[in-house]
């Protein structure tokens, strides 16, 4: 019996694995994907837009912000704290909270299902395992002696299906853990924006100019009857 063979007479359970590990593949590339454009390092558009919004305010940095297209979470994030500024740092935090909800989803997304298929891949395997060894005992319910290639049929669908199960989970299980570090990583920039932006906001706003009042002399006077101011009579000794 070669392998082909061994394959063919698996059962059913592992074209299931077939499919769930085409599913992680799948799941796999599209996360690569969508992290290698979400993750553009946006540290040189964060600088500027400090340097912007210290000379000239929150609104240039805003339109510096929009002309770069920048995709990550973290210009995302600013370009959310920076369009609503003008209404307060309070505001500008709110906004900045919600767009680091949405990038958080953003980045995040199918993480669960490859923990699932991580968990659910070695289940599969010993279900075909416990299949493939209940057929080979159904062998001995059929003849009272067995030869080698009847028992191999079950045997091989146990083993197959248990190997194909732990291939499938370690695949999965690696791969949800790299994209969670990677994700990590982009969302720590986005982390720093939102903790940062207020204090850009704060020492971009005009600091209060007062005039310096001199003080005035007291000048001690003393009324007439006809309302004519007369010079305070001097002390005797």
């Amino acid at each position: 019996m070669n392998t082909l063979d061994l394959v063919r007479h698996a059962g059913p359970l592992l074209w299931v694995l077939v499919a769930l590990s085409l599913y992680v593949v799948y799941l796999l590339i599209m996360r690569l994907l969508a992290l290698a454009r979400l993750g553009q390092d946006a540290g040189a558009l964060i600088e500027r837009a400090r340097a912007v919004t210290a000379e000239s305010g929150a609104g240039a940095a805003l339109r510096e912000v929009d002309a770069s297209g920048h995709a990550s979470p973290a210009a995302q994030v600013l370009q959310a704290g920076l369009s609503r500024a003008g209404h307060g740092p309070e505001a500008a935090q709110a906004s900045m909270n919600a767009a680091l909800i949405t990038q958080d989803a953003r980045l995040y997304a199918g993480l669960s299902a490859l923990g699932t298929a991580a968990q659910v891949a070695p289940l599969l395997g010993l279900l075909g395992t416990v299949f493939g060894m209940v057929n080979s005992f159904l062998v001995f319910s059929r003849t009272s002696a067995p030869t080698p290639a009847q028992l191999a049929q079950g045997i091989s669908e146990a083993l197959i299906n248990t190997a194909a199960g732990l291939i499938v989970a370690i695949v999965a299980y690696v791969a949800r853990n790299a994209l969670r570090t990677r994700a990590d990583q982009i969302m720590a920039q986005a982390d720093r924006v939102r903790e940062e932006l207020p204090t850009w906001l704060g020492r971009a706003a005009p600091a209060p100019t007062g005039t310096a009042r001199h003080a005035v002399p007291e000048v001690s006077l003393a009324f007439g009857g006809a309302g004519t101011p007369q010079p305070a009579a001097p002390e005797r000794p």
